[in-house]
């Protein structure tokens, strides 16, 4: 096991001299590609940082507010028809929000279920097999300037509700329910 420890714990250095070496081979001087790259990124953050103080304060009011609590509410009869713990319905929608946001649900839920119930490794396998949506579109999108979005919504949260029967599916497989 420790080999693979100290293994991991070289790749990042073996890649940076790796790539180092690359440049000079290729006359590339990496010095300067690297202080115009960071440049770049920091023009990137001030530009993307609107939107990242915007999804954090609609993730601190949703949570607050009580919103979670009216939607698990809101779709406790379906979940009641579809086998679908009612529980994980707050995570379902955080999860396409702020993956942050979803972690402090998910925590919540192994304080109270623990992480080896069904409830728990469930929302386990959500957070794998779905993503955050809004944050990812208005991140990337806002980034390269693309306004037209088309189908990518409706794809990402048909997409996110496949990756939540998936994931309902596949822990009632392995571990039963």
């Amino acid at each position: 096991m420790n080999i693979f420890i100290y293994i991991s714990n070289l790749i990042i250095p073996f890649s940076v001299v790796l790539i180092v070496m690359y440049g000079f081979k290729k006359g590339i001087n990496v010095y300067e590609s690297f202080v115009k790259g960071a440049k770049d990124g920091c023009i990137l953050i001030f530009d993307v940082l609107p939107t990242m103080v915007g999804l954090m304060l609609a993730v601190s009011i949703i949570r607050s507010s009580g919103l979670l609590t009216l939607l698990e509410n809101l779709f406790t009869p379906i979940s009641n028809l579809t086998g679908f713990p009612k529980e994980l319905i707050p995570l379902s929608f955080m999860r396409m929000i702020s993956a942050s946001g979803a972690v402090g649900i998910i925590i919540d839920i192994f304080k109270t279920y623990g992480p080896d119930s069904f409830i728990g490794r469930t929302a386990s396998t959500m957070m794998s097999c779905t993503e955050t949506i809004f944050y990812t579109m208005s991140l990337y999108f806002m980034s390269i300037g693309i306004k037209n979005t088309r189908y990518t919504l409706k794809g990402s949260i048909l997409s996110n509700i496949a990756g939540i029967i998936a994931s309902l599916f596949i822990v009632s497989i392995v571990f039963g329910k």
